[in-house]
């Protein structure tokens, strides 16, 4: 489980094929890493990803097929990448409850300075376009944000709209989008549970 509160910005320096998905080496100077273990989780722009390896301040990571087809950025040699080690008892929550699993891939529909800040519209995927609403949370690269406006597409997608400030571009990867990048997002976990309640009472009036 974790926050959304990037803790450092970490950069992929190897890619390796494996017979289902990659084995990725990535740069995390950034990070604290005196209580890094093996088997421990870090995400990596939104991805929770398990420590099999580690070679200083480099840690190594299989990533499946699956993993690959559902997400982006992973597999790419000299990505940065926001990371975030995994929320510990009594730590401070100061974005949103996150999981790590990522549920759709967004593209980046607008990026432009607007007063001091930076708005930024993203087009997210029919199947998760019902998760996202106005004043709710949302992980973008697996940054914790508030979305501030949404607007219903005629194919049944939607797009979203973020206020980003100076500090969270000056502390993410956030800063390097542009129109037509492709970024991973995670609704609100609690979104989906409200989801599959409804869906349950509909097919189950009596319950």
């Amino acid at each position: 489980m974790f926050t959304g509160i990037v803790m450092g910005i970490g950069r992929v320096l190897t890619v390796t094929p494996l017979a289902d998905g990659v084995h990725i080496a990535v740069d995390s100077r950034a990070l604290e890493l005196e209580d890094v273990r093996l088997g421990d989780s870090i995400a990596h722009s939104g991805v929770c990803l398990t420590v099999v390896a580690r070679q200083g301040t480099v840690l190594e990571y299989d990533i499946s097929g699956e993993t690959l087809a559902c997400s982006v950025g992973l597999n790419e040699p000299g990505r940065e990448l926001n990371l975030e080690k995994a929320l510990r008892l009594g730590d401070a929550l100061g974005g949103h409850l996150v999981t790590g699993h990522v549920d759709g891939i967004g593209t980046v529909e607008r990026f432009a300075p607007v007063g001091g800040s930076t708005l930024l519209e993203i087009r997210a995927p029919v199947a998760i376009a019902p998760f996202l609403a106005r004043k709710g949370s949302v992980a973008v690269d697996g940054v914790s944000l508030t979305v501030n406006a949404v607007r219903d597409e005629p194919d049944g997608s939607c797009t979203f709209a973020i206020n980003l400030i100076p500090h969270t571009l000056a502390v993410t990867t956030l800063k390097n989008l542009s129109p037509g990048a492709r970024v991973n997002l995670e609704v609100d976990p609690l979104a989906r549970y409200c989801a599959r309640v409804l869906e349950y009472a509909g097919r189950n009036p009596a319950s």
